[in-house]
């Protein structure tokens, strides 16, 4: 008899952050197929409050730049590990939805007659701003969020400063992705966060503008995984006024 394969989103690392029925499938599971961001964190958070996880870890997870195992061949494990007979736990990041490739894995699986579930997660597009007093929408500032991962889908993105914009896996482009925006309705004062490795042990949060954030990221280093947010709502969060003060300190 095959096995059935769950994809559980970890959410964005902080095991208190992980859904019930997430916890009760990794309990069940004979194999975790898991993600680096996110996943890896729940992981060892629930190790370290004594939750005792019984099965087979498989860590696929990817470095920038380095994926060691391509998606092509996690799509392959899980359903030979389900041919096996074996209750798989594909623990991702964040969603499984929301840029994570899931309806990919759902799928390929359902394709080889795999039973699949999909648990969903809190996704970092959120959870991370909230760290920093942000939310995505407010009356009276922001009545939309786009949530992108690319600079190149930036072009096409209309909206001045109500429409919230939250960019995932953006440090690489930042400098061109903030200058694009920049060029659009929202100019180049247009508040900016950086939230980097929410909710883990590097957790800082940066406030600028479109105009200033690109070299305020390079002074301080910020390096992913990060979370970055930009327009109004920005001027919300309690960082906001220090970063604000900063800067006009700064000015002749």
């Amino acid at each position: 008899m095959p096995g059935r394969v769950t994809l559980v989103g970890a959410g964005p690392g902080d095991p208190g952050l992980l859904t019930i029925r997430g916890l009760r499938a990794l309990e069940a599971a004979d194999v975790i197929v898991a993600d680096r961001l996110g996943a890896r964190g729940v992981l060892d958070g629930l190790t370290a409050e004594g939750v005792a996880l019984h099965a087979e870890i498989i860590d696929v997870g990817k470095l920038p730049g380095h994926h060691p195992v391509p998606q092509d061949g996690i799509n392959e494990l899980l359903v030979s590990l389900a041919l096996e007979g074996k209750r798989v736990v594909r623990l991702k990041g964040g969603d499984p939805y929301v840029f994570g490739r899931g309806s990919e894995e759902v799928a390929h699986c359902r394709a080889a007659g795999i039973d699949v579930e999909v648990v969903p997660g809190i996704t970092s597009a959120i959870s991370v701003p909230a760290i920093a007093g942000i939310p995505l929408t407010h009356r009276g500032l922001a009545t939309a969020f786009s949530v992108v991962t690319g600079h190149e889908q930036l072009r096409e993105l209309s909206g001045g400063r109500d429409h919230t914009v939250v960019l995932l896996m953006g440090m690489n482009t930042l400098a061109n992705s903030a200058a694009t925006l920049a060029r659009g309705e929202r100019g180049g004062d247009c508040p900016v966060a950086i939230v980097e490795d929410g909710y883990g042990p590097g957790q800082r949060v940066t406030v600028g503008t479109l105009e200033t954030i690109a070299v305020q990221a390079a002074h301080r280093g910020i390096r992913s995984p990060a979370v970055i947010v930009v327009g109004d709502v920005v001027t919300l969060s309690p960082y906001a006024p220090e970063a604000i003060s900063n800067r006009k300190a700064q000015q002749p």
